[in-house]
């Protein structure tokens, strides 16, 4: 879709988005998103919204999702996106259906209508993905398939070119695996540089390294942002979750926690995870990224309903303290689902009943002030 399509596509789309808006959306003014800087990003703080996350299950983005999160003072929704919901074919995987792609065009609208930034992301792109089936060829290292990744990206950045980057910045490549950092700077570099063709004032943001975890300073000239993540210990985000192996087997978590492990030698160790810990490993490698002029947010974090809601909760305000403390954003995955603060699924919850759904009132207040 060419940019004048496209305006003309969001002009009816908020014409029938203000029709069917609740009143309240009508009368009292929505704050001003705040303008990011690849050096200096918001506070934005937020919920990853998954309609296009898995293209078997792609749907139409909510609108009371955006209103929801609007009323409750949060700015910020993150889009994990497959770019098989608009590329049905992986063997075809240069071909874009831009009608599948006026969903995202409502999203951004919600957006604009309810002050939230929007931050759209590849969680599957052609050639990677961190959640299996594996994509046909390598990201990493075939030119093949950086050349398709870097055409949907370069078409996203043609369709959204011109809406102002307080409410729409791209998050390149979701969680990254532990490869040479070279790789990763080639690959990054191709898509800013793919991006600016279209579109020089886009905001960035790349994902760290080893699944987000590690910064990554050798980004630092292209002056970008990037992103982390908030689910170590891993034994408390994803305590009994089906798709990891092995944690059927893991005791059920306290905070601070203390567990040992046998390597392959047999030789135990011992780990203890507390607040401090956290700030040593997940918070100090990134603040001195920051010194390099870098704007980091947290683009995941939360825990999978399995795990002992006290639990949860206390491991989450350790968290929310540290990022108020070095002012950094963040984005729950997800709003509704098992890490959500909505239809959790959680045994141990005494829900509330709220706009047709159940409400973990006790989340929602911690994060609030978080």
């Amino acid at each position: 879709m060419h940019r004048r399509q496209f305006l003309l596509t969001t002009a009816a789309l908020a014409g029938v988005t203000l029709t069917n808006s609740f009143s309240s959306s009508q009368t009292a003014p929505r704050p001003t998103l705040p303008d990011p800087s690849p050096q200096k990003l918001p506070r934005w703080r937020g919920f990853n919204l998954l309609e296009k996350f898995n293209a078997a299950r792609s749907a139409k983005f909510k609108e009371d999702d955006f209103k929801i999160i609007a009323d409750w003072g949060f700015n910020f929704v993150r889009l994990p996106m497959s770019y098989l919901c608009w590329t049905p074919d992986p063997a075809d995987w240069l071909k874009i259906d831009d009608k599948v792609l006026a969903d995202v065009d409502q999203a951004i609208e919600f957006g604009k209508q309810y002050s939230i930034h929007v931050n759209l992301n590849l969680h599957r792109a052609p050639g990677y993905c961190v959640n299996p089936p594996k994509e046909p060829l390598d990201l990493w290292k075939d030119d093949a398939a950086l050349d398709a990744c870097a055409h949907h990206w370069s078409h996203l950045a043609e369709r959204y070119k011109g809406i102002p980057r307080s409410r729409v910045s791209f998050d390149l490549l979701n969680e990254p695996p532990d490869i040479p950092v070279e790789q990763y700077v080639h690959v990054v570099t191709r898509l800013v540089n793919d991006i600016r063709q279209q579109d020089p004032d886009r905001l960035v943001i790349a994902d760290g390294l080893k699944t987000g975890t590690s910064p990554v300073p050798e980004l630092a000239p292209l002056k970008i942002a990037q992103s982390t993540r908030g689910y170590s210990p891993s034994r408390i985000s994803h305590y009994h979750a089906s798709w990891v192996q092995g944690s059927a087997d893991w005791p059920a978590p306290t905070w601070p926690l203390d567990y040992t492990t046998t390597d392959k030698q047999g030789v135990e160790h011992h780990e203890h995870w507390d607040k401090d810990r956290l700030r040593a490993r997940q918070i100090d490698p990134w603040k001195k990224l920051q010194e390099l002029s870098v704007g980091v947010h947290v683009g995941e974090w939360g825990s999978h309903n399995q795990t002992p809601h006290e639990v949860a909760l206390a491991w989450m305000a350790d968290y929310l303290d540290l990022w108020k403390e070095t002012g950094w954003g963040w984005s729950l995955w997800n709003l509704r689902g098992s890490f959500g603060v909505l239809d959790s699924g959680r045994k141990d919850v005494e829900y509330e009943s709220f706009r047709g759904h159940k409400l973990d009132r006790k989340m929602l207040e911690l994060l609030m002030r978080g």
